[in-house]
């Protein structure tokens, strides 16, 4: 890690396990991931630039950026000095709630169209209750800014969620694959045995996966070991005892892997899910 770059993480376990960051990145590239929530983030000083949605993105001071469950990201830096930003990663159900507190009955989960967007008044209340959250105010405080603040988020930009795209027999293939890949992805699985279970060519395969997932196989693969990891350290499984667990040959490559995609170290993600 460069010694300009700092990292906070952290999680609020009376806010449905809430994760956060505070962090500064100059030289650190995030890897091709995912969350299983949301991530909402403000841009304090510098720039960040992503790929998402099959386009680049670059996020300047003073922005906000969106990015919805299960959608596949990178992230760097787009200035020499790198990038500071405060991020949120309210899980899918606390959208939800607040949704249902706006219209009184259940919705479909909120969908954010843009990744980046410029506004000024929001972006100041989303870095204070980040900062709230971050200073220990009281459990009331809290609930109530984080509560406001995305349902205010929710009416400025949440649009419906985009119609999924048709299953063509290639698209049933693909589904197929990931599908195998979810239920085995501590196992060593070869393009053969993938482009077997797609009906389809290994080059193929490699080129409807990256088309449709934005990243191939291999790449999706270490984004499920991740992913599992992460709950195994929440449980307060050992780091070596998790990189095994999920795959990896040895604890290194999974120490790699996991602050490629994750920001911080699996020592530290643990560490911090057991206060």
């Amino acid at each position: 890690m460069s010694a300009h770059e700092h990292i906070k993480f952290w999680h609020d376990a009376t806010l449905s396990n809430l994760e956060l960051l505070h962090a500064t990145y100059v030289t650190h590239t995030f890897a091709p991931h995912s969350h299983e929530g949301y991530v909402i983030g403000v841009i304090e000083q510098g720039a960040e630039q992503f790929a998402y949605r099959r386009s680049q993105h670059v996020a300047p001071v003073g922005s906000i950026v969106f990015i919805n469950p299960g959608e596949m990201h990178t992230g760097s830096s787009a200035s020499e000095h790198g990038w500071t930003y405060r991020t949120l990663y309210p899980s899918i159900e606390l959208l939800q709630r607040a949704v249902s507190d706006l219209t009184g009955r259940p919705r479909d989960i909120p969908f954010f169209a843009e990744p980046v967007v410029h506004d000024p008044e929001m972006m100041t209340e989303i870095s204070l209750t980040h900062r709230a959250l971050e200073e220990q105010a009281s459990a009331l405080e809290r609930e109530s800014r984080l509560l406001w603040t995305l349902s205010r988020l929710i009416l400025r930009y949440a649009d419906d969620h985009p119609r999924p795209r048709p299953f063509t027999k290639e698209h049933m293939g693909i589904q197929r694959v990931r599908s195998y890949l979810e239920e085995n992805y501590a196992e060593n699985i070869s393009l053969e045995q993938l482009a077997a279970i797609a009906h389809l060519s290994p080059f193929h395969l490699l080129r409807s996966f990256r088309d449709q997932m934005s990243l191939p196989p291999h790449a999706y693969l270490i984004q499920l070991r991740i992913m599992h990891a992460k709950h195994m350290l929440r449980m307060g499984l050992p780091c070596i005892d998790t990189a095994l667990a999920v795959g990896f040959a040895d604890q290194s490559h999974f120490t790699k892997h996991f602050k490629r995609i994750v920001g911080v170290p699996p020592g530290l993600y643990g560490g911090v899910r057991k206060k």
